[in-house]
């Protein structure tokens, strides 16, 4: 851990494993020599924190990683920066610039990858047994570029220079079984049993990414499964001049693990991220029962596997480990169905992330008898006990067991996902406190009925090492300095900060920091977008995955509505403002790209206006990753979180922008009503409708009257419906005109507009006073201390999982 071990690990590898002479001219190589340097810090305790795993385990299951970088992280989790500084500035090279050549990972999307790679962290940070099952995508979602306005989706090769952190462990592979025909047969006693023949195999090969708890010695690994063909190409087919089809299945074994989401929109596509599910559940629970089974214990003691493992489901998309561990219960283990039942609905838990009925996943019957024949076989018999419960529950009652059944019968038939999780799960658990509550009450209502006891509430967290200390390291040293460094492994520390929000000199001193981050952000910008940030504007930032209830639109039309007052000349006691999106649309969500192109027009005829021109800027900040969050959270002043109400599960933007203390626009929606709670509504711009009015509205929404009787919105529809920000593309925007004035807008824009209006001017009335913005700046950093993932993954432990910390090793101390 000293400066000359790392530095000679790093020329090592530099010269001998990656063959390069001159050092200071190539980056690339820089990168990979000081990574694997690290990397071997890493598995090293890895291996000791796996000889301590004893007791119960966690197994993680997730479609998404959202790691960002990660030689910054085991820097900083080791306690490694100094020394690599200074093991690098003797061989004349810069960290910053050696750090910055990493690519993110591209192994998720949002806020539901992110929150994995943040309780990964927690749990290695409280030295939780815990083992994270992923998938290894050879590509992210897409390279987001702006070409014209509008989003054109590139391939994003993340992985091009190589992922130095995995380690493959192809000797854990496991082979995942598609299509086939499933067959009965009966032993010499009698007993019938039940096989699945005549599959299409498909390798799993392991990598494993080795993730470091908070200078604790304690490393956690991620299994990331790759898929491949069983055999490279058919030799024959080649040698007869069939080139195409001698490669064809290990294309198809391939594909599976191609990209992160495919388009869905095609039959196709959907085929592939059912098989993408169940090449995820199917490779992890075999890797789980190959660990059971070679310790000898997992013949006989079933019990004892159920009392040692648990499986939480990170959503819907691994719902599928339900039938398939009963599968390889029932037909691989020769386990009889109540106790294999037992085994699986006493070790499977389910967290939901959505209040979106349409984000609930629905296979069709067709494909999965297509693809997993035997699965769907389990699946008929789970619905079938399920629905006899239902009914000695409500006997008679034909409409309630046609709502809980696991196959939709309206329509083409359907497997209904996140019931057969609910079904097959102990636990059932929402992220926020209103998302939560409106699942029992809502969506789950039925299930929630038979089973109140299996529902609890589990909000979000965020890593607050990555997320502040890190990101942020001027705030942080800041916060050390006044409170010590407790906090760093207990934020609710930062509560004792509150008394500072009141001292002139602190508050100077906290300014000076948020000016210097703002600064650095304005660089980015203008790298990034071409746009120049004045840092003394408001800087007002919404970044979040673009879609229609997160309402980006709202925002866009607030901006119209500011470069129409300052057209008009209405700049009395204006507050500078510099306003800033970011953002992916799902490749074939066609509003949302279209959400798109208006934000940047919009922001093209701002930014070409003279009269704007120290009032007023926009930008939108293309291919948003979680290294552009690492420069937006410490440099925005103002946080957009103004989802329509009853839509957003959570949120966890929201927590990042509140700890580094940006102060929150938003609605009460997801973890904002919590936010709310914790620093007070008086520091809070609240906005909008609640769930329970947008719910009562809709039966009388008339938005054109809304229209009618604003002066506002009326000016701001005007010049959308003129033309004024179509550039080229003369009625390019029409469908957004469209669904802001229709009555079944299930966003209610034209309701929440004025109010939006309204919140957004007290938030420049405040700008205005330094004092008492920074006031509440600092008293929303004091206040997020709930919102570190430490805190969730403590309660998520405590009720629900149930494990027991790693007992910590003096050579973990000492490595330390």
């Amino acid at each position: 851990m000293d400066k000359s071990s790392i530095k000679s690990d790093f020329l090592r590898y530099f010269h001998h494993t990656l063959g390069r002479d001159c050092v200071d001219a190539a980056p690339r190589y820089q990168y990979t020599a000081l990574a694997l340097a690290v990397r071997d810090r890493l598995v090293e305790r890895a291996k000791h924190t796996r000889r301590r795993q004893q007791s119960r385990q966690l197994c993680y299951l997730s479609m998404e990683y959202l790691l960002g970088r990660s030689l910054r992280s085991a820097l900083l989790n080791l306690g490694l920066t100094g020394p690599v500084a200074e093991a690098l500035e003797e061989i004349g090279l810069d960290l910053e610039q050696v750090s910055g050549y990493e690519r993110d990972a591209g192994l998720g999307n949002g806020g539901l990858g992110r929150l994995a790679a943040c309780f990964l962290d927690s749990c290695a940070t409280l030295r939780l047994p815990v083992m994270g099952y992923g998938i290894r995508y050879r590509y992210g979602m897409f390279y987001q570029q702006i070409e014209n306005g509008y989003q054109v989706e590139k391939p994003d090769n993340w992985m091009r220079d190589g992922h130095p952190w995995e380690i493959e462990r192809r000797e854990f592979a496991q082979s995942i079984q598609f299509g086939g025909n499933v067959e009965r047969w009966r032993d010499d006693h009698g007993r019938q049993h039940t096989r699945w023949l005549h599959t299409n195999d498909v390798l799993a090969i392991p990598y494993d990414v080795p993730v470091p708890g908070y200078r604790n010695g304690t490393v956690n690994t991620l299994r990331l499964w790759s898929s491949a063909a069983t055999d490279e190409f058919d030799l024959a087919e080649f040698n007869t001049g069939s080139y195409t089809e001698a490669v064809a299945a290990k294309n198809a074994a391939e594909n599976i693990t191609m990209v992160l989401y495919p388009n869905d929109a095609s039959e196709n596509g959907k085929e592939l991220r059912l098989r993408q599910q169940y090449f995820l559940a199917s490779a992890s629970l075999k890797d789980v029962l190959r660990v059971w089974l070679q310790d000898g214990a997992g013949s006989v003691d079933w019990p004892a596997f159920a009392d040692q493992h648990r499986f939480q489901l990170n959503d819907t998309h691994p719902a599928i480990a339900v039938p398939e561990l009963m599968r390889l219960l029932l037909d691989e283990c020769g386990v009889e169905w109540e106790q294999a039942w037992q085994v699986t609905t006493s070790t499977m838990a389910y967290t939901n992330h959505t209040l979106l009925p349409e984000a609930l996943e629905r296979w069709p019957v067709r494909m999965f008898a297509r693809l997993l024949p035997r699965h769907l076989e389990i699946i008929y018999q789970i619905n079938s006990r399920f629905l006899e419960l239902v009914e000695r529950r409500w006997p008679g009652d034909l409409e309630r067991r046609r709502r809980m059944s696991l196959i939709e019968e309206d329509g083409e038939s359907m497997v209904r996902m996140a019931y057969l999780a609910i079904v097959g799960s102990f636990s059932v658990n929402g992220v926020a406190q209103l998302h939560s509550r409106l699942l029992t009450e809502g969506l789950f209502r039925d299930f929630h009925e038979l089973w109140p006891q299996k529902f609890n509430n589990k909000t979000n967290g965020v890593t607050h090492r990555r997320w502040l200390l890190q990101c942020n390291p001027g705030l942080g040293a800041l916060i050390t300095e006044a409170i010590g460094d407790g906090w760093i492994s207990d934020l609710d520390q930062l509560e004792r900060l509150q008394p500072g929000a009141d001292d002139p000199e602190f508050r100077d001193r906290w300014s000076a920091v948020k000016l210097d981050n703002k600064l650095r952000l304005a660089r980015y910008v203008e790298a990034e977008c071409g746009v120049k940030f004045d840092p003394s504007s408001l800087f007002d930032v919404q970044a979040k995955r673009i879609h229609e209830y997160k309402r980006q639109l709202l925002n866009v039309l607030h901006i119209i509505h500011l470069y129409d007052r300052i057209s008009r000349g209405d700049i009395a006691d204006w507050a500078p403002r510099c306003i800033l999106l970011a953002g992916k649309a799902a490749p074939g969500y066609v509003m949302a790209k279209l959400i798109v192109k208006l934000i940047n027009e919009v922001a093209r005829v701002v930014n070409g206006s003279e009269a704007a021109r120290g009032l007023l800027q926009v930008a939108f900040l293309p291919n948003y990753r979680v290294t552009s969050m690492e420069h937006l959270c410490p440099g925005t002043d103002l946080s957009e979180q103004i989802s329509t109400a009853g839509k957003e599960a959570s949120g966890t933007g929201n927590m990042k922008f509140m700890m580094n203390g940006a102060i929150t626009i938003g609605t009460l929606d997801g973890a904002n009503i919590e936010i709310r709670q914790a620093v007070g509504e008086e520091h809070f711009f609240l906005f909008g409708m609640n769930a329970a009015e947008v719910d009562a509205v809709r039966s009388v929404y008339d938005p054109e009257a809304i229209i009618d009787g604003s002066e506002n919105l009326s000016r701001v529809m005007a010049l959308l419906i003129s033309g004024h920000f179509d550039g080229a593309d003369s009625g390019v925007f029409a469908p957004i005109v469209s669904s802001i004035a229709s009555p079944h807008d299930p966003w209610v824009i034209a309701g929440d507009f004025e109010s939006f209006i309204e919140a957004q001017q007290r938030a420049a009335a405040l700008y205005r006073n330094p004092d008492a913005w920074t006031r509440k700046s600092i008293l929303n950093t004091a206040a997020s201390g709930q919102f570190s993932s430490d805190h969730t993954v403590r309660e998520y432990n405590r009720e629900i999982w149930g494990l027991q910390p790693l007992p910590p090793s003096q050579d973990d101390v000492a490595a330390t």
